[in-house]
């Protein structure tokens, strides 16, 4: 005779019970407890909601099943309200329109920003209308990403979280703006070659971040969310694969170092500074979380910067 368990949800904080399921069948997933959580509870639609086994502990995945958790025939589950919610392609595509449109206020140098004083009605140098070209490609080519390349493991994050992302991402953005593109700007001392050089940089180091963004979604073409290791493949931009866990960040950080040689001003090499920061953190849990769930993963690889970090 088949057995059934019964699945009994807490408040996390309180130890109030919230519902008590029963019938449910071994096989069940975390995903279909969260439905029946849901029909109880329309207000806490399964992406706010927060399964864990213990109070203060992580949140399950919606893959894991009751049979697989050690849990008796009847499971006791803590849940904890996420809040709002919002999809990772709507923050991306939020994230990223800002900067876009928000560096063209100050390209066209509108009075209300610069004044009207006769200083400021001289011509732009030709590297300020190349910064132009390089800011606004590199995040056209995030939208881009984001809508046609870009596969997420986790569908939602916080809403509260994107104001703050936007503080960082739009704020940043119209800080480099204003000096880029002020009247007063001073070109890069070295003149054209120093422009030429940065300019190339920043484009090899696009190409190389694109080329990993669509190899890493190759890695769940078939929509599944468990975790692969990453392999170079025919294109030479993944190899460096052989050498980092996080090559995508290290052609990010590459281009905003290209961007900062490009323009020769403090605030962007400031920018360029709390990125790699912000990078070195994320690339270093990704490779820990690698190493963590694959035994035969890689051992010459480190996070983000080849042989060193």
């Amino acid at each position: 005779m088949r057995t059934l368990n019964q699945v009994e949800i807490l408040d996390w904080k309180t130890k109030q019970q919230l519902c008590f399921l029963e019938k449910v069948e071994p096989h069940a997933t975390i995903s279909d407890i969260r439905l029946m959580f849901h029909k109880l509870y329309p207000q806490w639609y399964p992406a706010r909601q927060s399964i864990r086994l213990e109070p203060k502990g992580k949140s399950l995945r919606d893959e894991e099943s009751l049979q697989l958790l050690p849990v008796g025939t009847t499971a006791t589950f803590y849940f904890k309200d996420l809040g709002p919610q919002i999809g990772w392609t709507m923050v991306f595509l939020i994230e990223y329109t800002g900067p876009l449109f928000i560096y063209f206020v100050f390209y066209f140098r509108m009075p209300f920003i610069y004044g009207l004083d006769d200083r400021f009605t001289s011509s732009r140098h030709p590297v300020v209308n190349l910064a132009c070209i390089c800011h606004s490609f590199h995040y056209i080519k995030r939208l881009i990403e984001t809508i046609f390349v870009h596969r997420f493991s986790h569908g939602t994050m916080p809403l509260r979280s994107i104001v703050k992302n936007c503080f960082y991402y739009w704020g940043f953005a119209a800080w480099l703006a204003y000096y880029i593109n002020h009247p007063l700007y001073t070109p890069p001392s070295y003149g054209q070659k120093q422009v030429n050089f940065a300019l190339i940089m920043c484009l090899t180091c696009e190409a190389g971040n694109f080329s990993i963004h669509v190899a890493l979604s190759n890695l769940r073409k078939d929509r599944s969310k468990a975790s692969k290791i990453p392999y170079p493949t025919k294109n030479p931009f993944t190899w460096l694969f052989y050498f980092v866990s996080c090559p995508n960040y290290t052609y990010e950080l590459g281009t905003w170092i290209g961007f900062t040689i490009m323009t020769q001003c403090v605030p962007v090499g400031l920018f360029t500074l709390l990125c790699f920061i912000q990078l070195t953190v994320w690339a270093k849990d990704k490779h820990y979380t690698y190493l963590r769930e694959f035994k035969d993963y890689p051992s010459l690889r480190m996070s983000i910067i080849p042989f060193l970090l």
